[in-house]
């Protein structure tokens, strides 16, 4: 009996000595190693190298990954080692000493866009990266000294992880490691003279290169949802009723609002209490700074506050003397416990003594607006950017329920794993706005995904209406929309201080982000997955093409939206834009019209207008307009389903602010065919789980451009509908419904359907706004048949969905004789130029 369970668990034993052999060797996936080199495949398309024999393990702040997914390689050991696979082929002359030109080549593989590579090899066309900062930037170019660079200079973004090239060269060599305790700190690498290299091969495939750096860089966390809502940042001297009154204008005014970001005046600033540093409440503007907190939870707002950090911790700051104790100092003979972030005594302290307790009480996140010296002061070469951001978000994540997030400057390689980023203070100009969609997307190619900039710019210019409306357009369609600017009582940004056409523009345009952010969320979980970012360049999708390299302001938002930003200045009410779309039918939302992409067209943008592309077939899920916090995770669904192809999308949702969404969520696949006349829409059950998932939701789905259907049936059960004249499109209630079944919805159209795609839908709005403007020209007005029908035909379509067909052909055929009807409703030619110029007429 003994021998037999003694046989048994020898055999236990040895199978779990197998189980744990297998996984090193299928986690490290090293190649090829002797005394002085080592080899290790990361993925098919990127290679560690080390030389020197000290090898490390450690995490690096570059390379925080060390486990890898096994790769299919052949391996040939002669005198040279060769490695290939299915993207590169590595050759290293055995027992040759250091990596040098003469030991060490890598080239493509077959099918891969040719290259060859040496040591010392330099790219020739890298697609450039980000930059720490845009502060004191004017577009791309720098009006004041920062630590980079000089004032008059004008700024190149530093190199990417991309190229044209088709491989990038990391050298980790001389980068600080992580060392081995709870909380992993910087240690200095001992062996100076190593070798460490990192070589990613990927042609022309982007997006692979960038799922290859996540492998060993790590990924993007994925922010809370209610950083994807809107951000009120002002710097100014706001008093707890001050900020009450803001909040509720914005409830007043049916704004969303889901951040509230507090500026330096938080706490005090006078001499003697406080400074550019401060860590104590100022309790003559937040006499009771707890309550205030509380009542931003009532209103579902987090909130952020403004860390200057770099002169320390002073003696009168509330929590100093814990800290000073906790540090072994006598709290009574010390003035001054200076910034030390390479100290962890020090650190540990400062979260436990000074910001623990702010966060228990209600502050959610920090904004770290670290500006002063760059490295340091106790370890050479650290970067304090850099480090505390890795610092405060790795605070976050041991402590607390909640997701972490940090809002913070971009530190270099490595920061992707801190997420927001804040860009600092720009001047405030059509070239800064200009600048930024390219800066956004761009620095996608260091997974540096969630830029936030001041919207509107920051300072040394007046507020501009039509400026400040482009840039939160643009916002909207930003990683993070938040507006702010510089301590000044003219540059108010609140919406309701504008006239009431720009204020309209205003909501709308934050009310749109709201109703994207089930599309947005889900892109930015894809963020997570895939390491590509929500806003990237064209040339991801298309890297053949030269357009999508030249067209550098355009950017895809997510996977099937195309941003062409306005960022020029108008002229009589339109601005006008060339705008290149690629391969494929492109439905431009705001005007509804499919145009041809593989070419360059001109476009004219209303002020409340946007160049915002759409993938025919394309399928948005998106939130009702009544959405006004992103606090809730049973919102109703409105599935968008544009015109043009057949579609299909999924759905992402998760808890939204807990830590356990790498596993913990779930997801529903959307498909929609178009055969005949019948289109399918099928949304299949919903797949995964997580901590609070609702169990149903309220379900609709939208067609856009579409003529109002013969029937609709839900699982074969016939189904009422809505048209919406406004935008010419089907609104199909399913009604509450369970998210674990599917649901089969069919939708059968007449054999005589419009074609609503020629852009009737931005025609009709603007003829309509237009006639009601010419009411105040002429107060007196009777109008004709032809011109008065035009503008109510939106109208019309919804009473009379019988004579639909009859009633666009009727309104093309008016708009194509639009001057000819002006001239018989005896308009002067003052008021039909007038009419003509503001309706764009002419410019479809």
């Amino acid at each position: 009996m003994y021998k037999s369970i003694y046989r048994l668990m020898l055999m236990m034993l040895l199978f779990m000595c197998t189980r744990v052999s297998y996984a090193q060797k299928q986690g490290n996936n090293v190649v090829y190693q002797d005394q002085n080199v080592r080899f290790t495949l990361i993925t098919d398309g990127a290679i560690r190298l080390e030389w020197g024999g000290n090898f490390v393990d450690n995490a690096s702040f570059l390379a925080t990954e060390r486990t890898y997914p096994p790769v299919k390689y052949k391996l040939k050991k002669s005198s040279w080692i060769e490695i290939e696979t299915a993207k590169m082929k590595v050759r290293y002359k055995k027992d040759s000493g250091k990596f040098t030109a003469e030991n060490l080549i890598i080239t493509h593989a077959k099918g891969v866009k040719p290259f060859t590579w040496k040591p010392g090899t330099k790219q020739q066309d890298n697609l450039g990266g980000t930059l720490r900062t845009l502060d004191g930037m004017d577009g791309d170019m720098q009006m004041s000294d920062v630590a980079e660079a000089k004032a008059g200079e004008k700024r190149k973004l530093d190199d990417g992880l991309l190229s044209r090239d088709g491989w990038t060269f990391l050298d980790d060599s001389q980068n600080f490691l992580f060392d081995n305790s709870s909380w992993p700190w910087a240690e200095p690498r001992k062996d100076k003279n190593g070798q460490d290299w990192y070589f990613m091969a990927y042609g022309n495939d982007y997006k692979a290169a960038l799922k290859d750096f996540t492998v060993f860089a790590g990924k993007i966390p994925l922010p809370p949802r209610y950083a994807f809502g809107y951000w009120w940042s002002r710097y100014w001297s706001y008093s707890d009723s001050e900020f009450r009154s803001l909040i509720d204008n914005f409830h007043n005014y049916g704004i969303p609002l889901d951040v509230l970001v507090v500026d330096m005046d938080w706490h005090y600033t006078d001499e003697g209490r406080g400074g550019w540093t401060g860590w104590t409440w100022n309790k003559n503007l937040f006499p009771n700074p707890e309550n205030f907190l509380k009542y931003l939870k009532k209103n579902n707002l987090k909130i952020t506050l403004n860390l200057h950090p770099a002169d320390g911790v002073s003696n009168y700051e509330q929590g100093f003397e814990a800290m000073a104790k906790d540090m072994g100092l006598d709290p009574k003979t010390t003035k001054n416990i200076p910034w030390t972030g390479s100290d962890k005594n020090f650190i540990k302290a400062l979260f436990k003594d000074v910001l623990h307790p702010m966060q228990k009480e209600g502050v959610d996140f920090w904004w770290l607006d670290w500006q002063q010296f760059p490295f340091d002061k106790k370890v050479e070469g650290l970067s304090n950017t850099w480090w505390i951001n890795y610092v405060f978000f790795s605070d976050k994540e041991h402590y607390g329920d909640e997701r972490p997030m940090l809002y913070h400057r971009w530190g270099g390689l490595g920061n992707h794993r801190y997420q927001v980023g804040f860009s600092g203070d720009t001047h405030i100009s059509w070239k800064s706005l200009d600048f930024q969609p390219y800066f956004n997307s761009t620095a996608s190619n260091v997974l540096y995904g969630y830029w936030s900039h001041d919207l509107g710019g920051h300072m040394n210019g007046q507020i501009n209406p039509e400026l400040y409306l482009r840039w939160m357009q643009f916002g909207a369609f930003s990683p993070v929309m938040r507006t702010h600017s510089s301590k000044s009582a003219e540059l108010n940004k609140e919406p309701w201080v504008f006239d009431k056409d720009t204020f309209t523009i205003l909501k709308n345009t934050i009310k749109q982000r709201y109703e994207l952010a089930p599309y947005i969320y889900t892109a930015a979980r894809e963020s997570f997955d895939s390491g590509v970012s929500l806003c990237r360049p064209l040339y991801y999708d298309d890297p053949e093409n030269q357009q999508s390299y030249s067209f550098r302001n355009e950017y895809m938002f997510g996977d099937d939206i195309l941003i062409a930003p306005v960022t020029q200045k108008g002229k009589d009410g339109y601005t006008e834009m060339q705008v290149w779309l690629p391969e494929g039918n492109w439905y431009e939302w705001n005007t509804g019209t499919l145009l041809k992409g593989g070419q360059t067209l001109k476009r004219n943008f209303a002020l409340d207008e946007y160049g915002i592309y759409v993938k025919a077939g394309a399928i948005i899920p998106m939130y009702n307009d009544s959405v006004m916090n992103l606090s809730s995770n049973d919102e109703d669904y409105i599935i968008n389903i544009f015109p043009g192809a057949d579609g299909d999308a999924t759905v992402y949702e998760d808890n939204g602010n807990d830590k356990n969404y790498a596993s913990e969520y779930a997801t529903t696949e959307i498909t929609a065919k178009r055969k005949a006349n019948t289109l399918d829409v099928y949304i299949a059950a919903r797949k995964g789980q997580y901590k609070d998932m609702p169990q149903s939701r309220n379900y609709k789905i939208k067609l856009l451009a579409a003529t109002p259907p013969a029937s609709i049936t839900l699982n074969g059960k016939p189904v009422k509908y809505e048209y919406l004249g406004k935008d010419f499109s089907v609104l199909i209630d399913l009604g509450n419904q369970p998210c674990n079944t599917a649901k089969n919805i069919q939708i059968t159209f007449g054999t005589d359907a419009a074609d609503l795609t020629n852009g009737i839908i931005g025609k009709s709005r603007r003829i309509a706004k237009y006639i009601e403007q010419l009411k105040y020209r002429d107060a007196g007005i009777v109008l004709s048949d032809d011109l008065g029908q035009m503008g109510s035909v939106q109208e019309a379509v919804m009473y009379a969905p019988e004579k639909f067909s009859e009633l666009v052909q009727k309104f093309n055929k008016s708009y194509d004789q639009l001057p000819e009807i002006l001239q018989s409703q005896k308009l002067d030619d003052a008021k039909s130029k007038w009419f003509l110029q503001s309706v764009g007429y002419g410019k479809y």
